[in-house]
C-alpha cells in the first residue's frame, strides 16, 4: 500500500450506494484516503434521494457523476468494495476484496435511503478505522 491507501467502491449503476459510500469516505477520512467510485452500467444521473439523503448531513453529492468501471480503476486501488448487487469486478492479484450487502435504494424515496446512508456511514467508519486510522498525537 502506498502512503495513502485508496479505494474503489463499486455498484451497477454508481449512481446511489457507491456515490454515497465515496462520499462518506472523503467526508470523514478527508485527505488520509483516496477515493473512486464506479459501476458496471453506470447511470445518467445519481440518484435524487441519494443525494438528498446526504445533503441532510452535510455532505453535497449533486455534482457526483455515475462512472464507469474500468480495470485500470480497481488496479489502482488498494481495495475494492462492491455493494452486494453480484458485480463482476476485474480481480487482481494482492488487492482486496469487500462485499458489502446493501439494500439498492434505486427508485426509492429519501425514507427508504436514509437507513441505507446510516448503514453505509458506519461500514466506512470501520474500514477507515482498518486501513487510515488516525495517527495518534
Amino acid at each position: 500500500m502506498a502512503d495513502k491507501p485508496s479505494v474503489l467502491f463499486v455498484c451497477v449503476h454508481n449512481a446511489g450506494r457507491s456515490q454515497m459510500a465515496a462520499a462518506w469516505l472523503s467526508h470523514l477520512a478527508g485527505d488520509r484516503v483516496e477515493v473512486r467510485s464506479a459501476g458496471s452500467r453506470p447511470g445518467d444521473q445519481v440518484n435524487p434521494a441519494a443525494v438528498e439523503a446526504m445533503a441532510e448531513v452535510g455532505i453535497d453529492i449533486s455534482r457526483e457523476t455515475p462512472k464507469l468501471l474500468t480495470a485500470d480503476a480497481v488496479e489502482e486501488s488498494d481495495v475494492c468494495v462492491t455493494m452486494g448487487c453480484g458485480d463482476t469486478c476485474p480481480v487482481f492479484p494482492g488487492k482486496r476484496y469487500l462485499d458489502w450487502r446493501l439494500e439498492d435504494p434505486a427508485g426509492r424515496g429519501v425514507e427508504a435511503v436514509r437507513p441505507i446512508r446510516d448503514e453505509i456511514k458506519t461500514l466506512v467508519e470501520g474500514l477507515i478505522e482498518e486501513i487510515a486510522p488516525e495517527k495518534a498525537a
